[in-house]
């Protein structure tokens, strides 16, 4: 591929959409949430899904049915997101690829004048987060990222009453990602089934035989392309919890835990325990794949618990996906609290009319979850994951964003080796 193909962004101008044109989507990674894109899109006025894009050509085919059941006319199939990208009738890419590809895909979709909707986390490593955040400046693009919490009312508001005081000074921000996660067993290596281009799925990370558990849904249980539960379900609580307690990156991060009781093919931790230092307050996650309990007032979804706790002087605030609600005092007096309904919990078509609105005014300021708070969220995970890694607490200079005298801590920023042609570029 010649270098010119990814940068047509130099030469391709911004076709004026009039406020009432509909925005010409194509939709990269064709699984299970990337046909939920497809429908999604299809749902909102100011979208027209124009292409589907997948390495498994049965997938791009599912998801041109969704798009034809849902009455538009049959989108153009790629299995190569660089095919795609030389479409200049597409405006905007909306990526639901495996960890591992959201960079390098949002950055070569950018290159080639795109605006681009990509799924958290925002980055595979804390590296490609910055080389994200350089392009979409650099092309004065739009990169909304996935953390859909920002666009749900209920959670909005609570973020609002935390930072107006109405908990006091909030000294510890707990997030929960206790959802439970069954063993992935064994699978041994087989041959690449048909209308699977591995070569291209696997991209930047080192080429492994093809297994079953290192394809759907499993890779994110493997360092090459995932980064373990904390950066799958946990990224969207780590991301609210630093939002609420209104930091950016720590002085310090600690990560402890294990993969317990299952004997199988997964790498990451199935317990992790993560703490970050910012001095006047602290930043607590946990996450657990294996039956537990629940904690505070985080209400039970199934066997799952995920939310979020704030602390403060005054009281404390309990969030889920059903609500919010604040206890005061040593009595724990009620405060303010939210149910959300349905409709107001149907995230991600808020995020995604955001990013449509934002596609239209060309400000990136109107997004809820710009790429820049994307990156930020994403390296608490790659720190809790470096920490849980090496096995020790990590001082972390911001200015720098480098831990300090930590050479090893500090290699595993980025990849060991990126696999061409699959780059992510030093300079973007």
């Amino acid at each position: 591929m010649h270098r010119r193909t990814f940068l047509l962004g130099t030469s391709l101008a911004w076709r004026g959409l009039g406020a009432n044109e509909k925005i010409n989507v194509a939709v990269v990674g064709c699984g299970g949430r990337g046909k939920y894109h497809v429908a999604r899109y299809c749902n909102l006025p100011d979208a027209r899904v124009g292409a589907v894009c997948d390495v498994d050509t049965a997938q791009t085919e599912r998801a041109s049915q969704i798009v034809e059941k849902a009455g538009g006319p049959k989108p153009k199939a790629y299995q190569d997101l660089r095919k795609l990208y030389e479409d200049k009738e597409i405006d905007a890419i909306s990526i639901a690829t495996p960890n591992h590809w959201h960079v390098l895909a949002s950055i070569w979709a950018m290159q080639a004048g795109k605006d681009v909707y990509t799924e958290k986390p925002a980055s595979y490593n804390m590296f490609e987060g910055r080389q994200l955040l350089a392009t979409a400046r650099k092309y004065n693009r739009i990169c909304q990222i996935g953390m859909q919490s920002r666009s749900i009312e209920h959670k909005r508001r609570a973020i609002e009453l935390l930072h107006s005081g109405a908990i006091g000074k909030v000294y510890l921000a707990k997030g929960l990602c206790f959802k439970r996660r069954p063993s992935i067993g064994h699978t041994p290596p087989e041959p690449v089934p048909p209308g699977l281009d591995w070569d291209i799925f696997l991209g930047p990370a080192p080429m492994r035989p093809f297994t079953k558990n290192r394809f759907h849904y499993n890779w994110h249980w493997f360092w090459d392309t995932g980064n373990g539960d904390i950066g799958n379900q946990g990224i969207h609580e780590m991301d609210i919890a630093r939002w609420g307690l209104g930091r950016t990156l720590p002085k310090a991060a600690f990560s402890s835990g294990g993969k317990y009781v299952y004997d199988d093919d997964q790498e990451t931790p199935n317990t992790q325990i993560a703490t970050f230092d910012y001095g006047d307050a602290e930043l607590v996650f946990e996450v657990r794949g294996l039956n537990t309990g629940g904690e505070a007032a985080i209400q039970p979804s199934g066997p799952n618990f995920v939310g979020n706790i704030f602390l403060g002087e005054k009281g404390y605030l309990s969030m889920d996906h059903k609500g919010f609600a604040i206890f005061l005092g040593d009595k724990r007096e009620p405060g303010e609290s939210m149910q959300a309904t349905e409709k107001q919990n149907q995230d991600t078509s808020k995020h995604m009319e955001n990013f449509l609105s934002a596609v239209k005014s060309r400000n990136y300021h109107d997004l809820n979850g710009d790429v820049e708070q994307g990156v930020i969220s994403a390296d608490l995970v790659h720190m809790a994951n470096i920490s849980y890694r090496v096995k020790r607490r990590l001082q972390f200079d911001e200015a720098r964003h480098a831990f300090v005298g930590d050479t090893e801590a500090n290699a595993m920023r980025t990849r060991p080796k990126y696999r061409a042609p699959y780059i992510v570029p030093e300079k973007v």
